[in-house]
């Protein structure tokens, strides 16, 4: 599944949900969690399911609320006969807490939620063949150790909340799944949007997480190559074809080797 942008959309708004799905976006993330207060929990859980009865044109993935939280065992009870494309796990701690889900529907965790769950990334390639991908969130934590706040005042994240992006995307490439960049708050300025989005698959982000649908698009086009990153992956691809016993190779006045290969053979969805 492809999974450039994942737009959220709270689960008791039946509303948006419909007009969510034409945006453009790869999936939906149909949030019984922060999103849905306590009271509205039950009349989220059913309108998700009777959503999900419904065709739709993307990916729909449904936030439960966490393990430990008394509402999950509910989340399940109530979305899972109407067979979700997956399940974002807040606050997960690595692959033990995907073992607590159910077999059969991929799991997309939300992996740096807890002070534990910073020393449990490297689990998650042991549970790599239930995961969808690995994301993470710079809301949660800071309130969970008390820090003021996870940025810097020209938005920039702070070094442990770097760290803990940083250990997520490793994390994510070492279990061979989707690096899913966290949400840009301030869903109106788009140019600071694309240019945080562009840093994401810079940085080896495959996707990125949405709050508005203003964003998909954004998002979509940071992550989708360029004519010319195709046109230069195709050319380092066939310089290799037309030289298989050559280790590093000339291409453009620049040396190529195997990691200029790998790399090229990635953009064009061939690895």
């Amino acid at each position: 599944m492809p999974m450039r942008s994942l737009l959220f959309v709270p689960g008791d708004r039946p509303d948006r949900m419909a007009k969510a799905a034409t945006t453009g976006a790869d999936a939906l993330i149909l949030d019984l969690e922060d999103a849905v207060t306590l009271e509205r929990k039950p009349h989220a859980r059913e309108a998700i399911a009777a959503f999900l009865a419904e065709p739709c044109g993307c990916a729909r993935l449904v936030r439960v609320n966490p393990l430990d939280s008394g509402l999950f065992e509910a989340d399940l009870a109530a979305i899972m006969p109407a067979r979700p494309d997956g399940l974002v796990l807040p606050k997960a701690e690595g692959a033990a807490s995907v073992a607590r889900l159910p077999e059969g529907v991929p799991i997309l965790p939300i992996a740096t939620e807890t002070p534990a769950a910073i020393f449990q990334l490297g689990s998650y390639a042991t549970a790599a063949d239930r995961l969808l991908g690995l994301t993470w969130g710079a809301e949660d934590l800071p309130a969970a150790i008390g820090a003021a706040t996870s940025r810097e005042a020209d938005g920039r994240f702070t070094p442990p909340y770097e760290l803990a992006r940083s250990l997520t995307l490793f994390g994510a490439h070492a279990a061979g799944v989707a690096a899913i960049e966290t949400v840009f708050p301030d869903f109106r300025d788009l140019d600071a949007l694309a240019a945080y989005a562009a840093r994401g698959r810079r940085d080896g982000f495959t996707g990125m997480m949405a709050i508005h649908p203003a964003q998909v698009p954004v998002i979509n086009a940071a992550f989708t190559p360029s004519e010319a990153e195709l046109d230069h992956a195709r050319r380092v691809v066939a310089a290799f074809e037309a030289n298989p016993g050559a280790g590093a190779l000339a291409l453009d006045g620049k040396m190529i080797d195997a990691p200029h290969l790998k790399a090229a053979r990635r953009v064009l969805g061939l690895d």
